[in-house]
Protein backbone atom coordinates (compact mmCIF):
# COMPACT_ATOMS: atom_id res chain seq x y z
CA UNK A 1 0.00 0.00 0.00
CA UNK A 2 2.67 2.60 0.69
CA UNK A 3 4.59 2.28 -2.66
CA UNK A 4 1.11 2.39 -4.17
CA UNK A 5 0.58 5.48 -2.65
CA UNK A 6 3.87 6.88 -3.96
CA UNK A 7 2.99 5.77 -7.98
CA UNK A 8 -0.39 7.24 -7.42
CA UNK A 9 1.20 10.53 -6.10
CA UNK A 10 3.68 10.80 -8.82
CA UNK A 11 0.84 10.47 -11.15
CA UNK A 12 -1.26 13.24 -9.53
CA UNK A 13 2.33 15.74 -9.66
CA UNK A 14 2.84 14.80 -12.97
CA UNK A 15 -0.74 15.61 -13.89
CA UNK A 16 -0.60 18.65 -11.77
CA UNK A 17 3.19 19.70 -13.44
CA UNK A 18 1.11 19.63 -17.00
CA UNK A 19 -1.65 22.03 -16.04
CA UNK A 20 0.60 24.88 -14.36
CA UNK A 21 2.91 24.59 -17.22
CA UNK A 22 -0.22 24.52 -20.04
CA UNK A 23 -1.67 27.68 -18.07
CA UNK A 24 1.61 29.51 -18.59
CA UNK A 25 3.17 28.03 -22.28
CA UNK A 26 -0.93 29.47 -22.81
CA UNK A 27 0.11 33.36 -21.74
CA UNK A 28 -1.45 33.15 -17.77
CA UNK A 29 1.10 35.07 -15.62
CA UNK A 30 3.41 32.96 -13.44
CA UNK A 31 2.65 33.86 -9.84
CA UNK A 32 -0.74 34.77 -10.57
CA UNK A 33 -0.93 30.57 -11.71
CA UNK A 34 1.09 28.92 -8.74
CA UNK A 35 -1.12 31.46 -6.22
CA UNK A 36 -4.27 30.44 -7.68
CA UNK A 37 -3.01 26.87 -7.58
CA UNK A 38 -1.38 26.91 -4.37
CA UNK A 39 -4.44 28.62 -2.72
CA UNK A 40 -7.12 26.00 -4.37
CA UNK A 41 -4.63 23.17 -2.64
CA UNK A 42 -4.89 25.06 0.76
CA UNK A 43 -8.91 25.41 0.28
CA UNK A 44 -8.52 21.45 -0.59
CA UNK A 45 -7.00 20.26 2.85
CA UNK A 46 -8.40 22.59 4.89
CA UNK A 47 -11.82 21.26 3.75
CA UNK A 48 -10.41 17.40 3.99
CA UNK A 49 -9.19 18.01 7.65
CA UNK A 50 -12.32 17.65 9.58
CA UNK A 51 -13.03 13.94 8.25
CA UNK A 52 -9.40 13.14 8.89
CA UNK A 53 -8.67 11.04 12.28
CA UNK A 54 -7.52 13.56 15.04
CA UNK A 55 -3.91 14.62 14.85
CA UNK A 56 -1.15 16.21 17.51
CA UNK A 57 0.43 18.39 15.61
CA UNK A 58 3.76 20.18 17.07
CA UNK A 59 6.12 23.51 16.66
CA UNK A 60 8.76 21.20 15.23
CA UNK A 61 5.86 19.93 13.02
CA UNK A 62 4.52 23.06 11.83
CA UNK A 63 8.32 24.63 11.31
CA UNK A 64 9.04 21.59 8.85
CA UNK A 65 5.56 22.45 7.20
CA UNK A 66 6.73 25.95 6.58
CA UNK A 67 9.82 25.21 5.30
CA UNK A 68 7.87 22.59 3.06
CA UNK A 69 5.88 25.83 1.64
CA UNK A 70 8.88 28.04 1.18
CA UNK A 71 10.96 25.50 -0.82
CA UNK A 72 7.55 23.81 -3.00
CA UNK A 73 6.19 27.31 -4.20
CA UNK A 74 9.54 28.37 -5.49
CA UNK A 75 10.28 24.82 -6.78
CA UNK A 76 6.79 24.94 -8.29
CA UNK A 77 7.04 28.37 -9.81
CA UNK A 78 10.87 27.61 -11.56
CA UNK A 79 9.32 24.52 -12.97
CA UNK A 80 6.00 25.87 -14.37
CA UNK A 81 8.52 28.79 -15.93
CA UNK A 82 10.57 26.12 -17.30
CA UNK A 83 8.02 24.09 -18.40
CA UNK A 84 6.45 27.27 -20.49
CA UNK A 85 9.42 27.97 -22.50
CA UNK A 86 10.97 24.70 -22.74
CA UNK A 87 9.80 21.58 -23.91
CA UNK A 88 7.41 19.48 -21.43
CA UNK A 89 8.93 15.91 -22.14
CA UNK A 90 12.15 17.11 -21.49
CA UNK A 91 11.61 19.95 -18.99
CA UNK A 92 9.50 17.34 -16.33
CA UNK A 93 12.64 14.65 -16.32
CA UNK A 94 15.01 16.86 -15.69
CA UNK A 95 13.66 18.50 -12.68
CA UNK A 96 12.68 14.73 -11.89
CA UNK A 97 16.27 13.62 -11.98
CA UNK A 98 17.49 16.74 -9.35
CA UNK A 99 15.02 16.30 -7.08
CA UNK A 100 14.82 12.47 -6.70
CA UNK A 101 19.18 12.58 -5.70
CA UNK A 102 18.11 14.99 -2.73
CA UNK A 103 15.70 12.93 -0.49
CA UNK A 104 17.96 9.80 -1.77
CA UNK A 105 21.08 10.96 -0.24
CA UNK A 106 19.73 12.60 2.55
CA UNK A 107 17.52 8.87 3.32
CA UNK A 108 20.95 7.02 3.48
CA UNK A 109 22.49 9.62 5.09
CA UNK A 110 19.96 9.00 7.97
CA UNK A 111 20.80 5.58 7.96
CA UNK A 112 18.08 4.08 5.54
CA UNK A 113 18.95 0.77 3.75
CA UNK A 114 17.14 -0.23 0.91
CA UNK A 115 17.41 -3.99 0.01
CA UNK A 116 19.28 -4.72 -2.96
CA UNK A 117 16.66 -5.35 -5.60
CA UNK A 118 15.33 -1.85 -4.63
CA UNK A 119 18.58 -0.90 -5.42
CA UNK A 120 18.62 -1.89 -8.40
CA UNK A 121 15.10 -0.37 -9.16
CA UNK A 122 15.95 3.20 -7.89
CA UNK A 123 19.14 3.20 -10.50
CA UNK A 124 16.77 2.24 -13.18
CA UNK A 125 13.90 4.52 -11.66
CA UNK A 126 16.65 7.12 -11.92
CA UNK A 127 17.75 5.55 -15.81
CA UNK A 128 13.87 5.96 -16.88
CA UNK A 129 13.84 9.58 -16.14
CA UNK A 130 17.28 10.40 -17.80
CA UNK A 131 15.30 8.12 -21.01
CA UNK A 132 12.30 9.86 -21.24
CA UNK A 133 14.09 12.73 -21.26
CA UNK A 134 15.56 12.35 -25.06
CA UNK A 135 13.18 13.98 -27.28
CA UNK A 136 15.44 15.46 -29.65
CA UNK A 137 13.64 18.74 -30.12
CA UNK A 138 15.47 21.28 -31.80
CA UNK A 139 15.31 23.69 -28.67
CA UNK A 140 15.38 21.03 -26.53
CA UNK A 141 17.69 22.38 -24.00
CA UNK A 142 15.46 25.75 -23.33
CA UNK A 143 14.52 26.08 -19.88
CA UNK A 144 17.01 23.14 -18.78
CA UNK A 145 18.86 25.23 -16.19
CA UNK A 146 15.79 26.72 -14.63
CA UNK A 147 14.37 22.89 -14.47
CA UNK A 148 17.71 21.66 -12.76
CA UNK A 149 17.19 24.55 -10.45
CA UNK A 150 13.57 23.71 -9.55
CA UNK A 151 14.24 19.79 -9.37
CA UNK A 152 17.23 20.59 -6.54
CA UNK A 153 14.55 22.79 -4.43
CA UNK A 154 11.56 20.54 -4.91
CA UNK A 155 13.79 17.76 -3.73
CA UNK A 156 14.16 19.60 -0.36
CA UNK A 157 10.66 20.25 -0.30
CA UNK A 158 10.00 16.54 -0.30
CA UNK A 159 12.55 15.89 2.62
CA UNK A 160 11.35 19.28 4.57
CA UNK A 161 7.64 17.12 4.37
CA UNK A 162 8.79 14.25 5.51
CA UNK A 163 10.50 15.44 8.18
CA UNK A 164 7.33 16.10 10.07
CA UNK A 165 5.73 13.54 12.26
CA UNK A 166 3.12 10.87 11.71
CA UNK A 167 1.16 12.60 14.27
CA UNK A 168 0.80 15.69 13.10
CA UNK A 169 -2.23 14.32 10.26
CA UNK A 170 -2.34 16.92 7.58
CA UNK A 171 -1.59 19.86 9.54
CA UNK A 172 1.97 20.32 7.88
CA UNK A 173 0.92 20.51 4.60
CA UNK A 174 -1.50 23.45 5.61
CA UNK A 175 1.36 25.07 7.41
CA UNK A 176 3.39 24.63 4.26
CA UNK A 177 0.11 26.20 1.74
CA UNK A 178 -0.18 29.56 4.43
CA UNK A 179 3.66 30.21 4.02
CA UNK A 180 3.73 29.50 0.19
CA UNK A 181 0.37 31.34 -1.09
CA UNK A 182 1.51 34.44 1.62
CA UNK A 183 5.08 34.44 -0.47
CA UNK A 184 2.78 34.78 -4.03
CA UNK A 185 0.39 36.82 -2.24
CA UNK A 186 2.61 39.41 -1.85
CA UNK A 187 4.76 38.46 -5.43
CA UNK A 188 1.34 38.46 -7.48
CA UNK A 189 0.31 41.46 -9.22
CA UNK A 190 -2.22 39.93 -11.34
CA UNK A 191 -4.78 37.59 -12.12
CA UNK A 192 -5.48 34.70 -14.45
CA UNK A 193 -8.01 35.14 -17.36
CA UNK A 194 -11.44 33.33 -16.66
CA UNK A 195 -10.78 30.99 -19.44
CA UNK A 196 -7.52 29.49 -17.64
CA UNK A 197 -8.75 29.36 -13.92
CA UNK A 198 -10.20 25.38 -14.36
CA UNK A 199 -6.53 24.02 -15.42
CA UNK A 200 -5.12 26.17 -12.85
CA UNK A 201 -7.62 25.02 -10.39
CA UNK A 202 -7.89 21.43 -11.41
CA UNK A 203 -3.63 21.88 -11.62
CA UNK A 204 -3.59 22.95 -7.54
CA UNK A 205 -6.43 20.61 -6.84
CA UNK A 206 -4.06 17.69 -8.21
CA UNK A 207 -0.77 18.93 -7.08
CA UNK A 208 -2.35 19.04 -2.81
CA UNK A 209 -3.69 15.04 -3.89
CA UNK A 210 -0.39 14.36 -4.69
CA UNK A 211 0.87 16.00 -1.39
CA UNK A 212 -1.29 14.12 0.31
CA UNK A 213 -0.84 10.62 -1.07
CA UNK A 214 3.12 11.44 -0.50
CA UNK A 215 3.05 12.58 2.93
CA UNK A 216 0.75 9.37 3.49
CA UNK A 217 3.51 7.13 1.76
CA UNK A 218 6.66 8.67 2.90
CA UNK A 219 5.61 8.48 7.01
CA UNK A 220 5.07 4.59 6.27
CA UNK A 221 7.99 3.91 3.88
CA UNK A 222 11.79 4.51 3.64
CA UNK A 223 12.29 8.45 2.23
CA UNK A 224 14.70 6.84 -0.17
CA UNK A 225 12.07 4.37 -1.92
CA UNK A 226 8.95 6.76 -1.45
CA UNK A 227 10.74 9.67 -3.16
CA UNK A 228 12.11 7.65 -6.15
CA UNK A 229 8.41 6.33 -6.78
CA UNK A 230 7.01 9.75 -6.71
CA UNK A 231 10.05 11.50 -8.65
CA UNK A 232 8.28 8.95 -11.70
CA UNK A 233 6.17 11.74 -11.98
CA UNK A 234 7.42 12.38 -15.79
CA UNK A 235 5.70 9.87 -17.11
CA UNK A 236 2.28 11.07 -16.80
CA UNK A 237 3.47 14.66 -17.89
CA UNK A 238 4.74 13.39 -21.04
CA UNK A 239 1.67 11.70 -21.91
CA UNK A 240 -0.44 14.30 -21.46
CA UNK A 241 1.83 16.55 -23.46
CA UNK A 242 1.66 13.42 -26.35
CA UNK A 243 -1.80 13.55 -26.38
CA UNK A 244 -2.89 17.12 -25.68
CA UNK A 245 0.00 18.90 -26.98
CA UNK A 246 1.19 16.37 -29.85
CA UNK A 247 4.65 16.37 -28.54
CA UNK A 248 6.12 13.14 -30.19
CA UNK A 249 7.31 10.25 -28.17
CA UNK A 250 10.71 8.75 -29.64
CA UNK A 251 11.58 5.38 -28.75
CA UNK A 252 14.34 5.93 -26.08
CA UNK A 253 11.42 7.38 -24.71
CA UNK A 254 8.66 4.64 -24.99
CA UNK A 255 11.95 2.58 -23.43
CA UNK A 256 12.19 4.92 -20.31
CA UNK A 257 8.63 4.24 -19.35
CA UNK A 258 9.07 0.89 -20.14
CA UNK A 259 11.77 1.32 -17.66
CA UNK A 260 9.90 3.17 -15.19
CA UNK A 261 7.21 0.19 -15.29
CA UNK A 262 10.04 -2.29 -14.19
CA UNK A 263 11.76 0.15 -11.89
CA UNK A 264 8.41 -0.01 -9.92
CA UNK A 265 7.80 -3.52 -10.17
CA UNK A 266 11.41 -3.86 -8.66
CA UNK A 267 11.32 -1.13 -5.71
CA UNK A 268 7.67 -3.06 -4.89
CA UNK A 269 9.37 -6.24 -4.69
CA UNK A 270 12.64 -5.70 -3.23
Amino acid sequence: MTYFLAVLSSIAYGSADFCGGLATKRGAPLFAVVFVGQLTGLVLVVIALPFLPPSSPTAIDFAWGALAGLAGGIGVALLYRALSIGVMSVVAPVTAVCSVIVPLLVGLLLGERPTLLAMIGIALAVLAIILVSQSGEKHAATGVLTAIASGVVIGFFLVFLARSGPSAGLWPLIAARVVSVSVFAVANRSLPSRKSLPVIIGGGALDMLANILYVLAVRQGLLSIVATLTSLYPTSTIILARFVLRERLRAVQIAGVACAGLAIVLIVTG
